[in-house]
């Protein structure tokens, strides 16, 4: 599997900028690998930061509008049916609706920083028919963020790029922590706004 991971990776970095947005909308490979990846070729002085960030923020987006679209046309039967084929499971479908249905739009940007749920929450926001504009903008705003830090994780790694994930676990959960507040602080906003109408 690493040797699979390796070549991929090798691949998609003679692509460049590209590479990292293919490598991102096509997500055979973590998102968290890719980007470090990409902070690895900014260190090596192979691609710059901002164009990186682009890149990352492109092909994440890309990646999760073809959930939504997925979801908005082909329904959950379309997505149970295929959605093996890019790693979603019954089971994370089951999740990422719950949390939908309880929390509302505004987990789209909450979500993004949770395993599992993470990929999957666009399914129901499609099936729901979620704003398209509203859906690209809270995607945007927490794809931004984790974009930056893999790649400034992966540029400080270096050559150990490789131990990303490991080098991730003390800011992913101020990361998550952050997100949650700021989807409480949405959730009752929305709440007041209710009662007082």
């Amino acid at each position: 599997m690493e040797d699979f991971i390796f070549s991929v990776l090798d691949f998609l970095s003679r692509l460049g900028y590209f590479g990292i947005a293919l490598g991102l909308m096509i997500e055979i490979i973590p998102s968290e690998l890719v980007l470090g990846y990409g902070g690895y070729m900014i260190s090596l002085g192979k691609i710059n930061f901002v164009g990186a960030v682009i890149a990352g923020t492109i092909g994440g987006t890309l990646a999760q509008l073809f959930l939504y679209w997925a979801g908005y046309y082909g329904g959950r039967p379309f997505l149970e049916k295929y959605g093996k084929y890019v790693l979603i499971k019954k089971k994370h479908i089951d999740v990422a609706e719950h949390w939908f249905e309880k929390y509302g739009v505004g987990v789209i940007f909450t979500a993004r920083f949770i395993p599992v749920v993470r990929h999957a929450i666009s399914i129901p926001a499609g099936i729901a028919k979620m704003s398209a504009l509203k859906f690209t903008l809270y995607t945007v705003a927490a794809i931004i963020p984790w974009t930056i830090l893999f790649l400034v994780l992966g540029k400080t790694l270096g050559a150990n790029w490789s131990h990303i994930k490991e080098a991730a676990q003390p800011y992913v959960m101020p990361l998550l922590i952050a997100a949650i507040v700021l989807g409480v602080i949405y959730f009752l906003i929305k709440k007041t706004k209710k009662t007082t109408d």
